[in-house]
């Protein structure tokens, strides 16, 4: 059973919530996947994923060489029996307050402010699908 991204259910959110590391797989030029451990926050209300990154990184690069559209991705976490992936379409951004905004975020979810970063850029994932074990997907 998918979940809707933009409404899930108390207990997937709160899954995402948690302090968990995780996986973003994004597709290089050739077509094989290219899965980072990452920190990631999760906005259903905008319907969006962040992760922040070093400008100059592979996935970053993935992203880009996707073009305007957008790269398809996927991010995951799990612990133990638990998981979930929100999946959508990347983007690279550069605005400072956009970056701003992610640090933030992702200071309230891991419990430390991101050490600074000149290079620093903002991927958001747009997302079009949410999946999860079967305890998480109850409303």
């Amino acid at each position: 059973m998918a979940i809707d991204p933009r409404t899930p259910g108390p207990a997937y959110l709160s899954f995402w919530r948690e302090r968990h590391v995780c996986t973003l797989t994004t597709l290089r030029p050739d077509g094989t996947p290219h899965s980072v451990p990452v920190g990631v926050t999760y906005d259903p209300e905008a319907g969006v994923a962040r992760v922040i990154s070093s400008k100059s990184s592979k996935k970053v690069g993935n992203i880009l060489a996707a073009g305007a559209d957008g790269a398809p991705v996927s991010v995951c976490q799990y612990a133990g029996r638990l998981w979930a992936t929100l999946e959508g379409r990347a983007h690279v951004r550069t605005e400072p307050e956009a970056i701003s905004d992610a640090e933030r975020r992702y200071a309230e979810r891991y419990g430390r402010t991101p050490s600074p970063n000149p290079n620093r850029v903002l991927i958001e994932i747009t997302l079009t699908k949410a999946l999860g074990s079967r305890a998480l997907q109850g409303n």
